[in-house]
């Protein structure tokens, strides 16, 4: 059982940085494929980015490829999304998620999730 607390969201103008957190309990977090995902008003959840357990693969999708970074601190049990040149478009609620095998951007394979912190991109 994995426990997850998103954190870091906010309202930032078009162009600006945020840096999301995700919080992973218990001590098997290396165990674990970490991936981002976000959801807007009205629209399905999408793929943002993922990382492999030890970090050394990563994974984007082409809307943010460039602007995000996802990494990952195995010792701290926390996962980060650098966002940076943010545009409106962004605007979403930004979840976190884990899965024990492969990353992968298909939601439906992550087995847990957290509660979602929003990220607002004014124009």
């Amino acid at each position: 059982q994995v426990q997850l607390v998103e954190s870091g969201g906010g309202l930032v103008q078009a162009g600006g940085s945020l840096r999301l957190s995700c919080a992973a309990s218990g001590r098997t977090f290396s165990s674990y494929a970490m991936g981002w995902f976000r959801q807007a008003p009205g629209k399905e959840r999408e793929f943002v980015a993922a990382i492999s357990r030890s970090g050394y693969s990563t994974y984007y999708a082409d809307s943010v490829k460039g602007r995000f970074t996802i990494s990952r601190d195995n010792a701290k049990n926390t996962v980060y999304l650098q966002m940076n040149s943010l545009k409106p478009e962004d605007t979403a609620v930004y979840y976190c998620a884990a899965r024990g095998g492969g990353a992968t951007s298909g939601p439906t394979m992550y087995d847990y999730w957290g509660q979602g912190t929003q990220v607002t991109v004014s124009s």
